[in-house]
């Protein structure tokens, strides 16, 4: 069970598609606006309880409580053998030695 003072990832929908601004593309209107917002959880929760959280800059953010301890599952994408190539090319343009 999370306790307070945990670091949690809550996420809530900050406006429905419906509310959307009129100048948005149209396949962003037809998602709504959603947040995910890391903090210091407040008081003890369930993962998928409603909370409020704390965040570093001291914002209070209300949301559904995701998870516990997030971390970063971002990357930089799957490996592209051209940029090895592109890579050493550049190298030998800017007058560097090519990485064997």
């Amino acid at each position: 069970m999370p306790n307070t003072g945990d670091w949690v990832l809550i996420h809530s929908q900050t406006l429905k598609k419906e509310e959307r601004a009129p100048q948005v593309p149209a396949d962003t209107k037809e998602v709504p606006l959603e947040m995910w917002v890391k903090g210091e959880l407040l008081e003890p929760a369930e993962i998928g309880d409603a909370v409020t959280v704390k965040t570093l800059t001291g914002r209070l953010e209300t949301g559904k409580l995701i998870e516990v301890n997030p971390v970063y599952r971002h990357s930089f994408g799957e490996f592209v053998p051209e940029l090895v190539t592109v890579s050493r090319e550049l190298r030998q343009l800017l007058g560097g030695e090519p990485h064997e």
